[in-house]
C-alpha cells in the first residue's frame, strides 16, 4: 500500500489492546479477559469517535476468536437478528471456542429487535458471547444493559489528543506549527476519528495547511456559537434551526458543551445560562427527538442573552 495515499485514521489505528490509548481502567479489565481467552456480554457506551468499536475489534482478535460483524445502524430490525444473527449464534465455532457477535451501533436496533435479542444472548450464551457499543446507553433496553457488563469509554483529553496528532505529523513527514492544529481539534473534540480525518484533509504535499474560516463554515456547532455571539443578528433562533436542520443533527452533546465552554461570551449571565442547559441536557438523554429538547433550549438560552 501506498503510504502517502492511505488513510490515517486506519493506518493509525491500534493494532493490540497496548496500543490503545486512554481508558486505563478498561483496559486492565480487557487484559484480563485476553489472558483467559473469555468475556462477558459487553456493552461499551460512550461519545462517537472514543474508540468503542476499534476496542471491540481488538478484544476479539487478540482472543483469537470468531467474530460475525455487524452495523446495527444498516441492520436494525428483528429479521436480522432472527436470521443473520441468530445462525452465527447457534453454530458452533471450528475450534469448539468461543464467538462472538460484535453489535456495532446497538442503540439503532429497534425495540423489537432488541427483545429479541435479549432471550438469543441467554441461550446462547455458553458458545457466543456479544459486545455492543452504542453512542447512548439509555437506548439500550434494561433487559439487555442487564445481561451485559458495561464499560463507558471516555474520550482523551485535549493534551492527549494533541499528543496523538503530533505523533501523527511527525511520522509521516508533515511540516507543521502546534497552533495549526489547534483549531481543528477545538472544532471536532472529542471525536478523535472526525479530527484525525480533518487533519489529513489540510495536508497540502508536506505541508498542514489549515484554514480556520473554512473549519469555521464547515462545523455547523461554530456557526451555531457565531450566531450567539453575534449582537447584531436579530433572527437568531431562526438561523440556528436551519442550521440544525439543513446539518441533520442528531447528537447535540457536543454542541452543549460548547455553548457552556463559551458561555461568557454570549451572555453576561452565565449563571442562569448554565441551569438552562443542565436542565435540557438532561431532557435530551430521556427523549426520541433531541432536536425539539436542543432548538427548546436555544428558546431559553435567548432570553437570557
Amino acid at each position: 500500500m501506498d503510504i502517502k495515499n492511505s488513510l490515517y485514521v486506519e493506518k493509525y489505528r491500534p493494532n493490540k489492546l497496548d496500543e490503545f490509548i486512554g481508558n486505563s481502567d478498561v483496559m486492565v479489565r480487557f487484559a484480563n479477559y485476553i489472558k483467559n481467552k473469555d468475556a462477558p456480554h459487553l456493552l461499551l457506551y460512550g461519545r462517537a469517535g472514543t474508540g468503542k468499536t476499534t476496542l471491540a475489534k481488538l478484544l476479539v482478535s487478540e482472543i483469537g476468536a470468531d467474530k460475525l460483524y455487524i452495523n446495527a445502524s444498516d441492520e436494525n430490525d428483528i429479521e436480522t437478528v432472527r436470521t443473520k444473527i441468530k445462525r452465527f449464534a447457534m453454530s458452533a465455532s471450528i475450534n469448539n471456542n468461543l464467538k462472538f457477535i460484535i453489535l456495532d451501533e446497538a442503540d439503532y436496533l429497534t425495540p423489537n429487535a432488541q427483545a429479541a435479542l435479549r432471550s438469543l444472548m441467554e441461550s446462547v450464551s455458553h458458545i457466543t458471547r456479544f459486545i455492543l457499543t452504542a453512542n447512548y446507553q439509555s437506548r439500550i433496553i434494561e433487559a439487555l444493559v442487564s445481561r451485559c457488563t458495561s464499560f463507558e469509554i471516555r474520550p482523551l483529553s485535549k493534551p492527549m489528543v494533541a499528543a496523538r496528532i503530533d505523533h501523527i505529523l511527525k511520522t509521516e513527514g508533515i511540516k507543521y506549527d502546534v497552533k495549526d492544529f489547534v483549531p481543528i481539534i477545538n472544532s471536532y473534540f472529542p471525536d478523535l476519528r472526525k479530527i484525525i480525518n480533518e487533519i489529513q484533509r489540510c495536508v497540502i504535499g508536506n505541508k498542514l495547511v489549515v484554514d480556520s474560516e473554512t473549519i469555521k463554515h464547515s462545523d455547523y456547532r461554530l456557526q451555531v456559537l457565531e450566531v450567539l455571539k453575534d449582537k447584531k443578528e436579530k433572527k437568531k433562533f431562526e438561523v440556528i434551526r436551519k442550521l440544525v436542520l439543513n446539518n441533520q443533527v442528531k447528537d447535540f452533546s457536543d454542541m452543549y458543551s460548547l455553548i457552556y465552554e463559551n458561555l461568557d461570551d454570549i451572555t453576561d449571565d452565565p449563571g442562569q445560562a448554565i441551569l438552562i442547559i443542565a436542565e435540557q441536557q438532561f431532557r435530551d438523554s430521556l427523549v426520541v427527538d433531541k432536536e425539539i429538547t436542543f432548538c427548546a433550549c436555544i428558546v431559553r438560552l435567548l432570553e437570557v442573552i
